[in-house]
């Protein structure tokens, strides 16, 4: 591009922090690609967040009471007064204004961040009297969280309806179609565009010798997943890699006390790494969680995989994900059951006596490609009714 096309980009984070990594790796290839990027973040600061070459614009923070969604929590710790979301809000419009940007994206919503409607509906007003100055889109992961009511999905098909004016799904429809987990794909598919996975952009950097494992254990950000963190540590003597280098990531926000004793099994334990997939690069296998941006990672780095996704009734995305790459011979999964000292080394022995995984059978790529669509996009008059 000649010249900078302005992009204001909506992210915020309730739980897990998977959103904000992979808004993190798009946003990188936007500016790579020559957006000007400014974004809104509204969850909880991350301590190894960072958005090169973006300016960052942090609300007051704004997380889940313990994964309670219909509870916001602020910064203070207290639940959210409506004086204080409405502050928000005005934060909002008014970063809107000063941007003037060509080119609208927001995380999730609408397929997500209901919670959010005392801010995104305003947001979605105001950028709708623009609408010749301004494209919306919506950026989603490829599995979406089943189990809504009828009446929320349709919902999100009338607000895509009348606001966006498209919708990038990050992932490869060859491996899993919005369909899938998305009863009213079809009324939406003539605005919907598969990016593919959005997987890590390659640095160049070589590891240090002591950044270097054979065995990495990971469970993103590490409120969830303290049993599969112990119980591979305690497997590390049973398998075939016992006497090689494992390392466990907890995530920063694993509370000490499940974290405490990792470290007199025989492993390593860091809190993070700043990059995962090239640590999974150097490493023979990996152990994790289902998440997107792990599985991502994974993908990228071309590694051997057990994954242990975590699900209940009400999430199952991690579940169909690992369904789904255990299929094709991928991964070894591991049921809720399975994640005891016993059946991860037999998982583990099991993945390393598999031939190694042909990742490229799956679309990856997914941030460049969408910097790439984005441009064409702006391109395109304002009149179109096509997706680039």
């Amino acid at each position: 591009m000649n010249r900078k096309v302005k992009v204001l980009y909506y992210v915020q984070h309730l739980l897990g922090v998977g959103h904000v990594f992979r808004t993190m790796r798009i946003i990188d290839a936007l500016t790579r690609s020559g957006f000007a990027v400014e974004l809104i973040y509204g969850g909880e600061r991350l301590p190894n967040f960072k958005a090169d070459g973006a300016k960052v614009h942090f609300l007051p923070s704004l997380t889940s009471d313990k994964g309670d969604f219909s509870n916001l929590i602020d910064e203070n710790g207290s639940t959210a007064s409506d004086a204080y979301k409405a502050d928000r809000r005005d934060r909002i419009l008014r970063v809107l204004g000063d941007c003037d940007p060509e080119i609208l994206i927001t995380e999730a919503f609408p397929f997500g961040r209901r919670q959010m409607h005392f801010e995104l509906l305003p947001l979605m007003e105001a950028v709708s009297e623009r609408r010749e100055r301004t494209k919306v889109f919506c950026s989603v992961r490829d599995i979406l969280q089943e189990g809504n009511k009828v009446s929320k999905d349709r919902q999100t098909v009338d607000l895509l309806t009348r606001y966006f004016d498209g919708v990038l799904v990050h992932g490869d429809p060859d491996l899993i179609d919005l369909s899938a987990t998305f009863p009213f794909a079809a009324e939406i598919a003539h605005m919907t565009y598969y990016t593919g996975i959005v997987t890590p952009h390659a640095t160049g950097e070589s590891l240090m010798d002591k950044d270097r494992f054979d065995v990495v254990v990971s469970v993103g950000g590490g409120m969830l997943g303290r049993d599969l963190v112990r119980a591979a540590a305690q497997a590390k003597a049973m398998t075939s890699l016992s006497s090689d280098r494992w390392c466990i990531l907890t995530g920063p926000f694993m509370e000490d006390a499940d974290r405490a004793g990792l470290d007199a099994l025989g492993v390593e334990v860091r809190r993070f790494v700043p990059d995962l997939c090239a640590t999974l690069k150097s490493a023979q296998l990996s152990i994790s969680l289902a998440g997107y941006n792990t599985v991502a990672d994974i993908m990228a780095a071309g590694c051997r995989a057990v994954i242990a996704p975590q699900w209940n009734d009400k999430e199952t995305e991690q579940l169909k994900r690992a369904e789904l790459l255990a299929s094709r011979g991928l991964a070894v999964m591991l049921t809720h059951k399975d994640k005891t000292p016993g059946r991860i080394s037999e998982a583990v022995n099991r993945a390393m006596s598999m031939p190694p995984p042909d990742w490229s059978q799956i679309r990856q790529n997914g941030a460049d490609d969408t910097a790439q669509f984005l441009t064409r996009a702006v391109e395109q008059p304002s009149s179109s009714n096509k997706l680039p």
